[in-house]
């Protein structure tokens, strides 16, 4: 069983929709999909690229109803894990806006989902929907969140006891990633920062790996992975609430001005993280 807060915020959103109708029943046309939108969160690579791709064609050609919708809402939540590609999240964001103008008004949390997909993968929406009020509701709240993540600050204590503070570290690139080890494709990640980290050090790169899992169990990862970075705990979770960010992987940069540089919302592969620390003058 994949353990992993993405996977279970995916979960939430299914039974969330079907709270509203109280009990969702999928035709035998639409189940497939529902188990290819599942079948996201275990594909890595090109697969899950091809199956995203696929997925969001097939929702695009079934009859109008409120499952499509639901269907397109969470296949667009599940699929900017990895490297998907650009062509692919558009293909995502178009079925997704589809969707909400057939069945305008009808599920609050696509209007937060693809404006989600907008504003952190920059992909195109029609007019109509830019023009919708609760979608420039939900990409006023993301603006708001950058704005805050651009002043935010906090002291944490790593593994060996070193306490960490943001603003202390002007005159280097930082790499704030919020990760844990029960994420399936974490774990390569985290791989991905370290090699990043060698290659970067004598640059004056810092990578905080902030985890709110136990100090133990954090522990046996970093020593069985043989990470040398910084990892820090947070387990009352309160770093991840000052970056106002729900569930794992997150991922922040900052220059050597302490301005925030790049960012990320789901699990990087070790050359969308290069592309992130260039965009505060590492290459």
């Amino acid at each position: 069983m994949i353990r992993s807060t993405t996977l279970l915020l995916f979960y939430a959103i299914l039974a969330s929709s079907q709270e509203q109708d109280h009990k969702v029943i999928y035709t035998k046309q639409e189940l497939p999909l529902v188990d290819k939108v599942r079948a996201l969160s275990v594909y890595p690579g090109d697969k899950r690229r091809l199956l995203a791709n696929d997925t969001a064609m097939e929702i695009r050609r079934l009859p109008v109803s409120l499952n499509k919708l639901r269907l397109a809402d969470s296949l667009a939540f599940v699929s900017t894990a990895g490297d998907p590609g650009h062509d692919t999240l558009q293909e995502v964001a178009t079925t997704l806006d589809d969707a909400m103008r057939e069945q305008p008004g009808k599920l609050d949390s696509a209007y937060f989902d693809l404006a989600r997909l907008v504003h952190y993968e920059h992909v195109q929406v029609s007019k109509a929907t830019l023009d919708d009020p609760k979608f420039a509701g939900a990409m006023s709240q993301f603006e708001a969140d950058d704005q805050h993540r651009r002043e935010v600050n906090f002291t944490l204590a790593d593994l060996n006891g070193k306490n960490w503070t943001l603003k202390d570290l002007r005159g280097k690139v930082v790499l704030v990633i919020f990760w844990s080890s029960l994420i399936r494709f974490s774990p390569q990640e985290m791989l991905d920062c370290e090699a990043l980290y060698q290659r970067f050090k004598k640059e004056n790169l810092v990578i905080l790996a902030i985890s709110g899992e136990k100090p133990e169990q954090v522990k046996n990862f970093v020593k069985s992975q043989k990470i040398t970075f910084s990892v820090l705990c947070d387990p009352e979770q309160k770093v991840a609430r000052l970056f106002r960010i729900v569930g794992v992987s997150k991922s922040f940069v900052y220059d050597r001005e302490g301005q925030l540089a790049a960012q990320a919302i789901d699990v990087r592969t070790r050359k969308q993280l290069s592309n992130m620390l260039e965009q505060a003058g590492l290459k």
